[in-house]
This record gives structure tokens, sequence and C-alpha cells, in this order.
């Protein structure tokens, strides 16, 4: 019996990539390309695009026959709706939607306001543009389909220093919990949601605020490998480790911060100095 996930990588499917020109998005595009998927994607620059197509073209079956590129401001519902019509057009058809893109911008919990909408329009607002605009079109093919969404380990325990990027990537989680609750309650759905959520990637994001990649770092192709190998087990939720950081130890510091809640500690006491060992406890136990 084939897997749900032989039957959406199957070579000759279709793959939608927002933020697809750089960092996990072009990662994916190369292993997609590598099954045999055809290829479209998104992002703001268009040189850029045009560079990642031709680097694609060597790994698609059919060359840049496989490849589209359509320069996509997620934020804004009309420009996603052409992407999807143009997809359409091309294709006929879609398997994999990835709404990956995705912005980091300095910020404080009352600073930096503009920092705030910017990041929430890309990181949240995108990503409701592409479950909005896309998902009755695959509910529609009523065949085998999965939309992926880019989260963020910030999104789950919410380190202090970045408030918008973890406020954004928190929505992410949200949205893609309930859009698996609402496919799965679907009568005769094909459609399934996965929430990928990366370690410490070292990506052109990241390489803005650190100029030299850190030892322990993942890179953008170890993520995908790891997050496909989940996949194929058919996992909603793909926390993925790195160098530094254990899947045992994202247990556990995820269980930590639902204990604030259940237990009335103060807000992200891990990084509060009165919960040191206690923490520390916590972690070795």
């Amino acid at each position: 019996m084939t897997s749900k996930f032989d039957a959406v990588f199957k070579p000759g499917n279709v793959a939608v990539i927002t933020g697809g020109a750089s960092g996990i998005g072009f990662a994916a595009a190369q292993r997609y390309a590598e099954m045999g998927l055809k290829l479209c994607l998104a992002d703001l620059d268009e040189k850029r695009l045009e560079n990642t197509a031709v680097k694609l073209a060597e790994l698609c079956t059919n060359g840049l026959e496989d490849i589209l590129t359509v320069k996509t401001d997620v934020t804004q519902a009309d420009q996603v709706q052409a992407l999807h019509d143009t997809v359409y057009d091309r294709f006929g058809q879609l398997d994999v939607l990835m709404n990956n893109a995705g912005i980091i911008a300095m910020s404080t919990s009352w600073g930096n306001l503009d920092a705030w909408q910017k990041v929430l329009d890309v990181n949240v607002q995108g990503v409701i543009n592409g479950v909005h605009i896309f998902t009755p079109s695959l509910l529609a093919q009523n065949t085998p389909a999965m939309i992926i969404n880019t989260g963020s380990k910030q999104g789950i325990t919410c380190p202090p220093g970045s408030p918008a990027y973890n406020v954004s990537k928190a929505a992410v989680k949200a949205i893609t919990e309930t859009l698996q609750h609402d496919l799965r309650n679907q009568p005769g759905n094909h459609v399934s949601a996965h929430l990928l959520v990366p370690g410490f990637v070292y990506s052109e994001m990241v390489s803005k605020f650190l100029p030299e990649k850190p030892g322990f770092a993942w890179t953008p192709e170890q993520t995908i490998d790891y997050f496909l190998q989940r996949l194929k087990q058919e996992d909603f939720y793909i926390v993925c480790p790195d160098g530094e950081v254990t899947e045992e130890m994202d247990r556990k510091r995820i269980l930590w911060g639902a204990q604030d809640i259940a237990e009335n500690r103060p807000p992200l006491s891990r990084w509060h100095g009165g919960y040191d060992d206690l923490f520390a406890e916590h972690m070795e136990s």
C-alpha cells in the first residue's frame, strides 16, 4: 500500500515554496527536485529567483521546464492569489504547499512598532493568505496533499529577546494546529497540515546577525533531511534538533514552559534567576 508521503512526493507532482530562493526554502526545493517534483518558487527578489531556478534545473527531471518562479509578496492576498492561479495554469495541480517565507527584525515589548508590523505581516499574514487561498483548491483536487507551515521553537518556548518574532511563530503554531484539526474533520479529505519547527539553522536570515556559522548550528540541508524523515511518518509536530540541542532536551524545555502555566510560575521562568536550580534538575531528570 502506497504511503501518504509517497503519494504526495511522487515524481511529477508539484510543490509551491514561499521564501524558496534561500535558506530552508531553497534546501527544500533541492530535495524536492531530487525526488522528481516540479517546483514553483515564490520570493520577492526576481534576480535571486532566476539564479535559483538555474541551479535547480540541474536537479529537475526536465530542467527548467519543471520550474516556475513567481515574484510574490506573501503579505498581499492578491499576489498570493496570482501565485495560485499561475501554478494551476502551468501545472494543473498542486501537491505540496510550503508556507515558508519569514523574516526577523529586532524588537522589544514596547518599542520598534514598525518591526512588529513587518514581522507579523510576513510571518503571520503570509501564512494566513497561503492557507486561505490554496486550501480550497487542494481539497477540490480530492488527491493526497500536504500543507507545511514553517514555525520556530521561539514560538513555543518564547525566549526573551525577540518578542515580535516569538509572537509571529506562536501564531503560526496555532494556525497550523487548527488547520490540521479542521482538515481531519473534513469528510473525504486527503489533505494534511504539518508544522516544521527548525532548530538553530544557519541561514541567510541568521547570518545578518552572526557573520560566522557556530559549530553547533545545522545547515538548512540538514534540517530538511530531518524534516523529511519525520514527514514520512506523517508527524504533525516536526521539532528539529541541532548540534547542541537534542530531541530529549527539546521535549524537556517544551514541557517546562507548559508547566509555567500549570504550576503558576512566573512567565519564562527558565530565564528567571530564582528557578535556575529547579530548571537544572528538570533537565537532568
